[in-house]
C-alpha cells in the first residue's frame, strides 16, 4: 500500500491554505457585490463567489443536478424574513456545508457535509434568513464557526453585524 491518500490530503491542505490566504485578504474598501459574499470571524476572513437564490423557484432548485462546484463558489439562499429553515439534498449530487445565519448575518448553525441525494431534512434553526451552501468539508477546513458574520448586499438593515460599505 502506498501513501497516495496522504499525498492527496496534503495537497488538499495546501490548496485550502492558499485559498484561505487569498480569500482572507478582504479589503475594507472592497465593495459589496451580488456575486460575492464575505465571511469573517476569529478564524479569519474569506470570500466566495455566489449565485443568489432569492425567490421560491430558485430556492427550490438550489444546487440540484450539478456534478461539481468550484472550491471558491457557493449559493446564498435569501428569505424575505427570518423563519424556520429545513433543507434536503434531493437531486443534489455534491456534498455541501450549509451555513445558517440570522437577519443580522450572524452564523447560528453549520451543518457539515450534507450527504448527496439524501431526503433527510437538515434543520437549520429558527429565525434564519440566510443560508450559504459551500463545498462539503470546507467550513471545517477553513475554521468557519458559529458566531461568524456574513456580508452581502442582501443582508441589509440597521442592525446587521457587518454592513456593506457605502461609497
Amino acid at each position: 500500500m502506498g501513501n497516495g491518500g496522504q499525498g492527496i490530503r496534503t495537497l488538499r491542505s495546501i490548496l485550502t491554505g492558499v485559498f484561505c490566504l487569498v480569500s482572507g485578504a478582504v479589503s475594507a474598501l472592497e465593495a459589496c457585490q451580488d456575486a460575492s459574499i464575505h465571511l469573517r470571524g476569529d478564524w479569519g476572513q474569506a470570500r466566495f463567489s455566489v449565485e443568489v437564490a432569492d425567490d421560491p423557484g430558485e430556492r427550490a432548485k438550489g444546487l440540484m443536478h450539478r456534478e461539481s462546484m468550484p472550491v471558491s463558489a457557493g449559493m446564498l439562499f435569501v428569505y424575505p424574513r427570518p423563519r424556520v429553515v429545513r433543507f434536503w439534498m434531493r437531486n443534489t449530487r455534491i456534498p455541501l456545508d450549509m451555513i445558517f445565519a440570522d437577519a443580522k448575518g450572524i452564523v447560528r448553525h453549520i451543518h457539515h457535509e450534507a450527504q448527496p441525494l439524501s431526503e433527510d431534512l437538515v434543520y437549520g434553526g429558527n429565525n434564519i434568513q440566510y443560508v450559504l451552501e459551500i463545498n462539503g468539508g470546507l467550513a471545517r477546513r477553513m475554521g468557519i464557526t458559529k458566531g461568524s458574520a456574513l456580508r452581502h448586499p442582501a443582508i441589509s438593515g440597521q442592525d446587521v453585524a457587518w454592513p456593506c460599505e457605502t461609497p
